[in-house]
């Protein structure tokens, strides 16, 4: 099979192709080093899209967004379809489902996004539905926060934390959050690739966290001693003077992804605690 990955080089696409190399022929496409007008997609079975403008803590624009996840997305699934490609799996996001609760989201919830990256995925999934017919499968994962070695932003930066911090103000946390280790998220793109299935799938580790839990297995993979305080007060002066902050720390966003382990007859190969001790260690040690 060969497989044409977008995002190639980034944090996703490099664990795969190196992961999967021997396994599938795959040639790499990235939208600021190639040429989107002369490429070429013959003889191309799957693409693989995983390029996106990721959720940005800070914000980016509604036009950002929507060029970069939709226009551009479709553009390349147009593009793949008029070329012979017969599969396009692509890259969402439990944001299209919309923010923090306490129930789970399945596969099956209504979409309710609320943030402009949340609605750019949502659109680009509607439109690909749109171009999908007998001769053009389309496969969609959804997926919470990724984590593994080398990953940035929200996780690397608890990561450095607990390096320098040894006393915390995040004990007694009990919320439930899901997150899945790129091992994982990548075992799931390759079940699709190899079963050929298509529809709407999701991605977790199947055990969510609590923060405060997080905390203890990246400690314990630091080998460092931290002390887990709670803090009522703090709690309150972060919901009040960063509000997104709070969220991710303190509320909960789990998914269910039963549906999904039963159509791809999936089994986890790595548990929540040896994603996290692999996101420090790396897998070659």
């Amino acid at each position: 099979m060969k497989i044409l990955l977008t995002g190639a080089y980034g944090f996703i696409g490099s664990y795969f192709k190196k992961t999967y190399e021997n396994k599938y022929e795959i040639a790499g496409f990235s939208f600021q080093k190639d040429d989107f007008d002369t490429f070429d997609l013959a003889g191309v079975d799957t693409v693989v899209h995983l390029s996106a403008l990721v959720h940005q803590m800070g914000g980016a624009s509604e036009e950002a967004y929507e060029q970069v996840n939709v226009v551009q997305t479709l553009d390349f699934a147009d593009k793949a379809k008029q070329s012979g490609v017969g599969h396009f799996v692509f890259m969402s996001s439990v944001k299209v489902y919309g923010e923090e609760r306490d129930v789970a989201y399945t596969e099956d919830s209504p979409c309710k996004p609320e943030d402009a990256y949340g609605k750019s995925k949502l659109r680009a999934e509607e439109g690909l539905l749109k171009l999908e017919d007998d001769g053009f499968k389309v496969s969609i994962i959804r997926t919470p926060v990724v984590y593994g070695y080398g990953v940035k932003a929200n996780i690397k930066n608890l990561v450095s934390l607990v390096q320098k911090v040894p006393i915390l103000p995040f004990g007694g946390i009990n919320n439930r959050r899901s997150m899945v280790y790129v091992g994982n998220l990548c075992y799931i793109v390759d079940a699709i690739l190899q079963q050929q299935k298509t529809g709407i799938f999701l991605a977790s580790d199947g055990e969510p966290l609590s923060t405060t839990r997080l905390i203890e297995l990246i400690a314990q993979a630091l080998g460092k001693k931290v002390y887990l305080i709670k803090m009522p007060l703090f709690e309150s002066l972060l919901k009040l003077l960063k509000p997104s902050f709070h969220k991710r720390l303190y509320e909960s966003l789990e998914v269910d992804n039963a549906e999904t382990r039963k159509i791809l007859n999936l089994k986890s190969p790595y548990s929540v605690e040896d994603g996290i001790r692999l996101m420090i260690q790396g897998e070659e040690t």
